[in-house]
């Protein structure tokens, strides 16, 4: 980790965290470039649920945009690790701009680039890597959660050049906000989920609007909207793949998003640590600092404990993401590992916010805080990108196979 001055003034703690001499590099100026950049928005973003539109051509000049796309399209041609490492950094500053950029990243970004054909990709990843188009993600629709590929309800049909697409789609992060979205629809009701087939969207499209932007307990700043599709006019160009063949997609894209997602929880875990630290040297009750009560430092060392085992954990799996290819996802050793890093991620960082909150005391849970609004974000990822009860079905289903 980097040892940079935070906020507060107190270094943030050193780790044994098996980087790399390059990998380090690239975490510690993540790291820097975060603190700088994003954590003097975050106290409006989430008192106000607004959204800095300058961020993204900032993170595109700086060169984290595009970081696992080639290098032809503008990208830096990383790995899956390298993007996990700048999620790690990105979430210790601002949680709610990290989670934007994993959606524009990963969840459209590098979807369009595994699946999408050579003209797509010039026309639209270019555009992505400088942050002068947002991406989103268009796929769970209300009553259709963790059941988004049975339930869907969007419909696609063809006429001419064109497929009308008709429906809704909610909990749409980055949908107020994006210029290209990566939406499924059935163009085929008859086969279920094997009727189902991926579209680029683009905002300016006739029939597409926000029908509302939600309101949230956590991740404020991170833009959430409910999407509407009324005759929605989507040219023939912007069919992803085959017709019919979104499973692929969806199922190809969801093991590298939980993969992703899981240090957002780690660099949260990391952030409270370090608050609660700090924390405890300061504050003073009955004459001395509280760090010198054996409960404050059981409840310290066990959040050091957590973080570190997360740490591990994510870092195993980001690894194995870097040797799979997309014909691999959506089933094996890496659907499980997957589940099991982002399950476990989710639920620990909820216990260390606990714990961080516990050390703060009234002032945690006071509205404005840092630690306040870290703890609010935590249930998210025991909902969001298959709740932790899917996680367990994956992670049992692939060990009870015969």
């Amino acid at each position: 980790m980097s040892d940079s001055i935070s906020p507060s003034g107190i270094g943030v703690m050193q780790a044994f965290t098996g980087l790399s001499s390059d990998e380090q590099q690239v975490f510690d100026e993540a790291n820097r470039f975060a603190q700088a950049e994003f954590y003097p928005l975050a106290q409006r973003m989430d008192d106000e649920e607004w959204w800095p539109s300058e961020i993204f051509p900032k993170l595109g000049e700086n060169g984290y945009l595009g970081v696992t796309a080639p290098e032809r399209f503008g990208g830096a041609g990383m790995d899956v690790f390298t993007s996990g490492l700048i999620v790690q950094a990105f979430a210790r500053w601002n949680h709610a701009l990290a989670l934007a950029w994993i959606v524009h990243e990963n969840l459209c970004m590098n979807n369009i680039l595994r699946n999408a054909n050579e003209e797509q990709r010039a026309r639209f990843v270019p555009a992505m890597c400088k942050g002068s188009m947002i991406g989103a993600l268009g796929l769970t629709e209300p009553g259709a959660g963790s059941d988004a590929l049975g339930s869907m309800r969007t419909t696609a049909r063809r006429e001419g050049g064109h497929y009308v697409l008709n429906g809704r789609k909610i909990y749409i992060t980055n949908g107020p906000v994006a210029d290209v979205l990566l939406v499924y629809a059935k163009t085929d009701k008859d086969r279920g989920q094997h009727g189902i087939s991926a579209f680029i969207v683009e905002k300016d499209f006739p029939g597409f609007q926000v029908a509302q932007k939600l309101t949230k307990m956590g991740y404020r700043g991170s833009q959430t909207a409910e999407l509407v599709f009324d005759e929605c006019r989507v040219p023939v160009e912007n069919l992803v793949g085959e017709e019919n063949r979104g499973v692929k997609i969806v199922m190809s894209g969801l093991d590298l998003e939980r993969a992703v997602i899981a240090p957002l929880c780690l660099g949260i875990a990391e952030r409270a640590l370090q608050l609660s630290i700090e924390y405890a040297l300061q504050r003073k009750q009955f004459g001395k600092p509280i760090a010198e009560f054996q409960m404050v430092q059981s409840m310290i060392a066990e959040m050091y404990v957590w973080v570190e085992s997360m740490r591990t954990l994510v870092y195993q799996t980001l690894r194995a993401c870097n040797v799979v290819d997309e014909s691999q996802g959506g089933r094996g050793d890496i659907h499980k590992i997957t589940a099991a890093s982002v399950m476990y991620a989710a639920q620990t960082v909820n216990k260390v916010l606990d714990h961080a909150v516990q050390v703060h005391g009234g002032s945690g849970y006071i509205w404005e805080s840092e630690i306040n609004r870290l703890y609010r974000s935590t249930k998210l990822m025991e909902i969001g990108a298959g709740t932790t009860e899917v996680r367990k079905m994956i992670i049992a289903g692939e060990l009870l196979k015969v």
